[in-house]
């Protein structure tokens, strides 16, 4: 996680990092970068969690209503979704934007 956060870190102006509940987001010794700022959701809200709206749009546009051949089927067909998606940012952005969450400043 630390790693990530770094990697992150060296991409983003400064921010947020919006953490679900995974005990790895919260480890003891995890080293954050200055400019980021981790934001952990509170427990049991999936609503507030922008990924599971990417989860739902995949499932409804990509993944739903298949029957899959084998194993391979489905690992192709999920990854051929994902990268699909990867493919176009500006979907993204607005499948995970939320209204409400406004940046802020001193």
């Amino acid at each position: 996680m630390g790693r990530h956060l770094a990697e992150i870190g060296r991409h983003v102006a400064p921010g947020g990092v919006v953490l679900d509940g995974a005990g790895w987001h919260g480890a003891g010794a995890l080293t954050v970068p200055d400019n980021l700022t981790l934001l952990p959701l509170p427990p049991r809200s999936p609503e507030l969690n922008p990924v599971e709206n990417v989860w739902q749009y995949l499932r409804q546009n990509n993944l739903s209503l298949r029957v899959w051949p084998d194993y391979e089927a489905i690992v192709v067909t999920c990854c051929e979704a994902w990268n699909a998606l990867m493919a176009t940012p500006d979907r993204l952005a607005s499948i995970t934007r939320r209204a409400w969450a406004k940046a802020v400043s001193n």
